[in-house]
């Protein structure tokens, strides 16, 4: 059995019939096995109401059948028609602003509208019932990119109305909220559930505890949006079919690991250039990684992708080449097409599809890459990708199996940092990614958990600044034996966006018995000072002042504590280089009897059952030995964009 397949996203709406035969045959001699379609085909499925017009979409599924590939089949739910919104034009979502997005691209659609939901599970049936029972459709998308371009959070009126129910469904009674809120201050006070309005277009900022609450209804309504498409496919003919959805990276605005508990598979969608343009990193890096992406932002979220699929997952839109959302869009390595579907496997992903099989020259993705050009010929990623087919092929089946780290990833707690910023730079998203590369430039795999997740056997758990901590999660670190790395910021809010009773760390503190009192929140360009060894550091953005009988280990030059320790436990308590972080790892997994492998600045590993993939992200060429395993896939040497894999015996 291969370690993995490849897939392409494909539309067969935007080519003449006749073309379809060539590029159906063109996908199977150039190694793709998987094909997604109709993610975004509604108007052309039920041009007008009630009317359906299946004989494209069936002749579509029979090409692809004919020539043995396996379909991903879409609810096309993502792009409501023009003639629904024009029907029912209460279904568009309306922004901060109060004003109703419009007509004309995509996601134009509100969670918590019960007419959509009611005319998107129409249409969604109608192709569950005329394609479940295929044998050639494996598995289902469900609609597509949820929450993109802003569309998690609504505020129309039949948001406030549904939102007044689900508070009163989480509190119970007004004087419960009134306490849990807050409402005392700025005579906020509500007399009735019917009375608490939608937390924008206040004067100045909206209470805290309101806006954290609704982003929890607003991610709600896609859990519930999601699980309703679900249960239409639990009840069909093709219901042992794998269902999933497609996710999204640098993207925190709904609950993923509560959407994907109705999904047997998380997909998510790969952009690693787009993302770095776009992204929190240093000039420096951006332009040292221009064409290949960062060395760990991929990583991260196949990591954090696996954990929301509760151990399966792949990846549904990997970039081919440049992509034309960014501000400056660079054309990728040739390699790296391929370099970009190993690293994917590496971390555990069942398949890897591109988008997308030929580029269309027209409307808003015109200038989005493909595996083919608009005119059919070859684009640069075909070779790359045909020959990463063959390579996946020759690799037998391997299990992912437990890292020794499980580093912790909230969304609430992302949610309660854009609501109360309180420093520049220390977005919750932004501090756990800078914890995880700190552990893998160490050589280590990761693993990203929840705070419902099992700690059994992990040795090490780094808490990130995580901002909210159920104290359920601490016990089970404690039961589990591992020491904990904590962050600044961690454990700084209750659920209700307020400070904890005992001040932070809150639960944390049962590990380590110390308490913040107050928050440096640094301006661009201050710093703080510290040495570590011989080498001298800087704290910036954030830094804790700490009241705890434990002696500091490391003292910034004013004098201020910086690292405190507990037996095991460890606390962090500013923003620091990601160096320094290493450091501190490599002393506290010294500690513990942990062997790690320092590596070169853009070198990264990864393990996979017997396997060990070498990836070399740095314009620098690596060289990478592996004892005890034979390389069956690349070389020691390795330049930019390259990669190697090695296999050891199996036990």
């Amino acid at each position: 059995m291969a370690l993995a397949t490849i897939g392409v996203c494909y539309y067969p709406e935007h080519w003449p019939r006749e073309h379809w035969s060539e590029q159906a045959a063109m996908m199977r001699s150039g190694g793709i096995e998987l094909v997604r379609i109709a993610e975004f085909a509604w108007s052309r499925i039920e041009p007008s109401p009630g009317h359906f017009a299946w004989d494209w979409l069936d002749e579509a599924v029979e090409t692809l059948a004919g020539e043995n590939l396996k379909i991903i089949m879409c609810t096309p739910t993502a792009c409501p028609p023009l003639w629904l919104v024009e029907r029912f034009p209460e279904i568009l979502p309306v922004d901060r602003n109060d004003q109703p997005r419009r007509f004309g691209s995509r996601r134009h659609y509100r969670f918590a509208s019960e007419v959509y939901i009611d005319e998107s599970l129409r249409i969604s049936q109608a192709v569950i019932d005329r394609y479940a029972g295929h044998p050639a459709v494996v598995g289902w998308q469900l609609d597509n990119e949820y929450g993109c371009h802003e569309t998690t959070l609504s505020y129309s009126e039949d948001d406030g109305r549904a939102f007044q129910i689900w508070l009163e469904k989480r509190h119970g009674d007004i004087g419960a909220l009134n306490q849990a809120w807050g409402t005392v201050f700025w005579s906020q006070e509500y007399r009735s559930f019917a009375e608490v309005g939608r937390p924008n277009l206040t004067v100045t900022e909206a209470n805290p505890a309101h806006q954290l609450d609704y982003w929890r209804f607003a991610s709600d309504q896609v859990r519930h949006y999601n699980a309703k498409q679900r249960q239409l496919l639990a009840s069909s003919q093709g219901s042992d079919r794998w269902v999933t959805h497609n996710f999204m990276g640098n993207f925190i605005d709904f609950d993923h690991f509560a959407v994907a508990e109705d999904l047997d598979v998380a997909t998510w969608d790969s952009y690693p250039l787009g993302f770095l343009d776009q992204g929190w990193f240093k000039e420096e890096e951006k332009l040292r990684y221009r064409r290949i992406g960062h060395p760990d932002w991929a990583a991260f979220h196949h990591d954090l992708y696996r954990a929301v699929g509760k151990g399966r997952f792949a990846v549904m839109e990997q970039q081919p080449g440049p992509v034309n959302w960014a501000e400056s869009n660079a054309q990728p390595l040739d390699n790296a097409p391929a370099f970009w579907g190993m690293e994917a496997v590496a971390h555990g992903a069942e398949f890897v599809s591109y988008f997308r099989y030929q580029q269309l020259p027209r409307a808003q993705e015109q200038m989005h890459a493909a595996l083919r050009l608009p005119t059919g010929d070859p684009a640069p990623a075909w070779a790359t990708v045909t020959r990463l087919a063959e390579e996946f092929r020759n690799l037998d089946a391997n299990e992912s199996v437990q890292a020794p780290i499980a580093l912790l990833f909230d969304y609430p707690s992302c949610w309660a940092g854009a609501i109360q910023a309180h420093a520049p730079g220390m977005a919750q998203l932004e501090s756990a990614f800078h914890y995880y590369s700190a552990a893998r430039s160490l050589g280590l795999d990761i693993d990203i958990v929840s705070e419902q997740s099992a700690l059994d056997g992990y040795e090490f758990v780094i808490v990130p600044g995580t901002i909210i901590i159920d104290p359920a999660f601490v016990a089970r670190v404690e039961a589990a034996g591992a020491s904990c790395l904590m962050g600044a910021r961690s454990g700084s809010r209750d659920e209700h966006c307020a400070l904890p009773e005992t001040l932070a760390p809150g639960p944390l503190q049962s590990l380590i018995p110390l308490r913040v009192l107050a928050v440096d929140s640094m301006r661009r360009g201050a710093r703080r000072s510290f040495s570590y060894g011989e080498k001298n550091f800087e704290a910036s953005r954030w830094q804790e002042s700490i009241a705890s009988d434990l002696e500091p280990r490391i003292r910034c030059d004013d004098g201020a504590g910086l690292w405190y320790s507990n037996d095991n436990h460890h606390y962090i308590n500013a923003h620091v280089p990601a160096e320094f972080l290493t450091a501190v790892m490599q002393e506290i997994f010294t500690q513990r009897d942990r062997a790690y492998r320092p590596l070169p600045e853009g070198l990264r590993i990864r393990r996979r059952g017997s396997l060990t993939f070498a990836f070399n992200f740095s314009p620098e060429a690596q060289r990478l030995e592996v004892r005890d395993a034979e390389c069956v896939i690349g070389a020691r040497d390795l330049g930019q964009g390259e990669y190697a894999v090695w296999q050891s015996p199996r036990d």
